[in-house]
């Protein structure tokens, strides 16, 4: 696969791995967790979970514990306008210091500029459907020049196929810069031990599987132990967080939306909801490699995708990965990044001061204008991203500041 060589219970307030959020006021409330039950209840939910995202928002310092939980629970962050406000502030990025637009300079140079041009050429399905041939050639090049941008200012990472697949689905929501910024940032904790010269430390991460399902149904696991059938049909689900096998770009940023306010093991709680999910299938099949990897490969259809992402949460409270790391029986790496830098990453991201606060300091005399701000995604771009509106952007996200004191129906009407 290589190229170029918390979650959980919300009773009683912050769960044990650091990714929940606060319960009671100021939080979701069990309802809003669940989601609605009817059109009129589904409307009132929306509005309601939008005007406490912009509210966490607004808040100094911002509140991310709310984002996350906002982000994991039922419908995710329901837009891709709200994506944009809220996707850089899970993982401590302002959006008034983002890097210069990604160039096309010396791309050609990069070790890794051939893989990265024939996986993004051979990734097509998950461009946009109806997108113009001219509008996916210019996304195709953006999307190359983002890869690069990452892979050339950090040399250690090492490119992987399916890399690419994550970083599609932030530039069709983000644009250029954005994109580049949190793919960046994706890449030294989440996916970082993907990047890594071999790949023992992606096995590692994988073989963390069996065990989860081991606690969870025993059965299920001596099935697929005696069919020998291992945990390789998992791989793309990782290395992609399902972009690669998702059937609708929808699944792809609902799944974007949980794992950004994730612990970076969370794929492998999901990977084991999903399966678990197909367990009378899998006893009722053949007992042997072939039929059961090719079962496996596949995601059920329908997807279930909200109860899978549920259950993959009380998975993660019920069996913590410490737990796991015991009983995985592999040797213990060299390092496993995302360990070390999950938890300085949310302690970065608890200190983020809100919007309104940075215009007002930028428009202070003698503030500089933050570096590689000129530039923006091109217009084909902006054509082909996932459900944009002409007449909304990134204005209507700024006057979201006072539309809060305007209350919920004039917010619920600007998105």
């Amino acid at each position: 696969m290589r190229g170029g060589r918390g979650t959980g219970d919300r009773r009683g307030g912050r769960d044990r791995g650091g990714t929940g959020a606060k319960a009671g006021q100021g939080g979701l409330t069990s309802q809003q967790a669940r989601g609605p039950k009817s059109k009129t209840s589904a409307e009132s939910w929306r509005r309601q979970k939008l005007l406490q995202i912009h509210e966490a928002l607004s808040q100094d310092p911002v509140d991310v514990e709310l984002l996350r939980m906002a982000a994991q629970s039922r419908g995710g962050l329901l837009n891709d306008q709200v994506r944009r406000k809220v996707w850089p502030r899970l993982l401590g990025l302002s959006p008034f210091d983002l890097p210069p637009h990604p160039g096309r300079s010396r791309l050609q140079d990069h070790r890794d500029y051939h893989q990265v041009q024939m996986d993004v050429a051979r990734s097509l399905a998950h461009f946009p459907r109806g997108m113009r041939p001219e509008q996916r050639a210019v996304l195709q090049e953006q999307l190359v020049a983002v890869i690069l941008a990452v892979l050339s200012s950090r040399p250690e990472l090492h490119y992987y196929q399916g890399y690419h697949e994550v970083a599609l689905a932030l530039l069709l929501v983000l644009g250029p810069r954005a994109a580049a910024a949190l793919l960046d940032q994706l890449s030294i904790h989440h996916l970082r031990d993907f990047m890594d010269p071999t790949m023992d430390n992606t096995w590692h991460i994988l073989n963390y599987l069996l065990p989860l399902l081991a606690r969870e149904s025993p059965q299920l696991h001596s099935f697929m132990e005696r069919a020998e059938v291992g945990t390789v049909f998992a791989l793309s689900w990782l290395l992609t967080w399902f972009g690669h096998v998702l059937p609708e770009p929808a699944h792809v940023l609902r799944l974007m939306d949980f794992f950004l306010a994730s612990h970076p093991f969370m794929p492998v709680y999901v990977a084991a909801a999903v399966v678990l999910h197909r367990e009378p299938e899998v006893l009722a099949g053949p007992c042997d490699m072939p039929s059961l990897h090719q079962l496996l490969s596949r995601l059920p259809r329908p997807l279930p995708t909200e109860s899978l992402l549920a259950q993959a949460l009380i998975l993660f409270m019920r069996h913590p990965h410490s737990q796991l790391a015991q009983e995985a029986a592999v040797r213990t790496p060299r390092s496993l990044s995302i360990e070390g830098s999950f938890t300085a990453l949310q302690a970065a991201s608890a200190h983020q001061r809100p919007d309104w606060v940075l215009q007002k300091q930028r428009r202070q005399p003698g503030c500089q204008k933050p570096s590689g701000s000129q530039g923006g995604p091109s217009p084909l771009v902006k054509a082909a991203v996932w459900g944009l509106s002409a007449t909304l952007g990134v204005a209507a996200l700024t006057v979201t500041q006072t539309a809060l004191g305007w209350g919920p129906e004039v917010l619920w009407k600007i998105f």
